[in-house]
This record gives C-alpha cells, structure tokens and sequence, in this order.
C-alpha cells in the first residue's frame, strides 16, 4: 500500500503491540503518527522506525482528554494529510484503571471503565467522513477476550471490551460498500515486550508465572494486517487459553 492512501495513526502506543503496529503499517508504505499520553519514550519510538526506514512523528495525549485528542488529529492532518488507518489500543497499569470484579463493580466503576472507549468513537467520527469520501481506509481496535468470554473477575472491563467489541464490528457492517474497514482484535493473554508483560512478569508471586500465557506482538500485527488487507472477517481472537 502506497503512502499517498494516509497517514497511520497509532493511538495507545506502547513497546509492545503499539509498536509492532506501527512497524507493520510502516512496512507498507505508511507513514505513522504515535500518540500515548507520555512523550517520554516516543524519541526512542521514533528512531526505532526511522531505522526501519519509516517516517514518524509522535504526539502526547491522554485519549481522555478528549479536546486535546481531536486537537492532535487535526495537526496530523495539517502536517500529513489524509488518515488512511487509525489503530486504537490505549491501555492503563495504573492502579485505577485495575478492574473492579463484577459482583462488585457498581456504575461508577462501569463509567470509569468507559471513559477508554468513547474517545473511540471520537475518532472514528472524525476519520471516518474523509475515508468513506475517498472510498479507502480502515480502522482497528484492539480489546480484550472478556468481550467474547465470561470472565466475572474483570467486572467492568469485561463490559469495556465488548462494548469495544460490538462498536467495531457494527461499524465494519455500516461501512460495507464504502471501501473502508474496521475491525477488532480480540485479545486473551499478555502481549510480549508490553507494559502490562513488564508488570506481570516482575511481580510474579502477586500474578503467577507469565510463561505459556503470553502473545508475539508481531505475529498479531501481521495478522491485523491480514485482515484489512483482505476484509475477510471484521474480527479475530487470539488467545492462549485455546
């Protein structure tokens, strides 16, 4: 795919799926705008891609904060032009956004949870009119296995995730003859090089051993290539729980 289709935004960028994002799309032709909510390791991002032969460009913006969001996608705009792919994956260790099980998890928790996926429709409301109108583009949300399998002890962000879930899929079925996708990734493990993989396997008598329950970021990337690519299906799982 060519660049002159867009720009790609990786929003939620971490070291690890975050990245193999960014470095696929990159491979075909994209050049890539990260944002997360701290600059503090986007120069080593940026260089990572560059060394890579990939132009980028990186924006801090905690996606709740959804004024200085919109703000960054229209300067990507202004600098690159067209959005031709947004991949949305932000995530948090903080210790509020740790779920709350869900015999105990009352609204309050439920809207907490939430606040992570209406900056999604956020974005796609202001990509979406400039893709369907050059008839190409796609976008893809990356959400946990609590959306397709109960999981009690996740509570509210089991409810996140298949809010996510159902938002990307209903899109896709919207956008169907327009020539844009979208799609999600279904996600049952512990993504390898990311920050919750840090935080997990460095506490490994509070989470249990991390080994046999993690996934290759760079296989999931290829495989969210895989499915612009072809539009085959509007969502995948990956799980190692079989």
């Amino acid at each position: 795919m060519s660049a002159s289709r867009g720009v790609a935004v990786v929003i939620g960028v971490g070291p690890g799926l975050g990245m193999s994002i960014a470095h696929r799309l990159g491979r075909e032709g994209h050049p890539v705008v990260l944002v997360s909510r701290s600059d503090a390791r986007h120069a080593g991002y940026v260089s990572s891609l560059a060394d890579a032969g990939i132009r980028a460009e990186a924006f801090a913006a905690d996606v709740r904060d959804h004024d200085r969001l919109l703000s960054v996608l229209d300067t990507v705009v202004e600098r690159h032009g067209p959005v031709g792919m947004v991949y949305y994956g932000p995530g948090s260790t903080d210790p509020e956004s740790h779920p709350v099980p869900i015999l105990q998890a009352g609204p309050e928790d439920v809207r907490r949870a939430m606040e992570w996926a209406y900056p999604a429709v956020e974005v796609a409301r202001r990509v979406l009119p400039g893709m369907i109108e050059r008839g190409e583009g796609g976008l893809l949300f990356a959400t946990g296995l609590s959306a397709v399998m109960p999981m009690p002890a996740l509570g509210n962000l089991a409810i996140l995730s298949a809010a996510l879930r159902t938002y990307a899929v209903t899109l896709n079925a919207a956008l169907t003859e327009t020539g844009v996708y979208a799609g999600c990734l279904v996600i049952g493990g512990v993504v390898e090089r990311g920050d919750i993989h840090g935080m997990v396997s460095s506490q490994p008598e509070r989470y249990g051993p991390v080994a046999g329950m993690t996934l290759d970021p760079d296989a999931l990337a290829d495989a969210a290539w895989e499915m612009y690519a072809t539009r085959g299906r509007a969502e995948a799982t990956f799980s190692v729980f079989g």
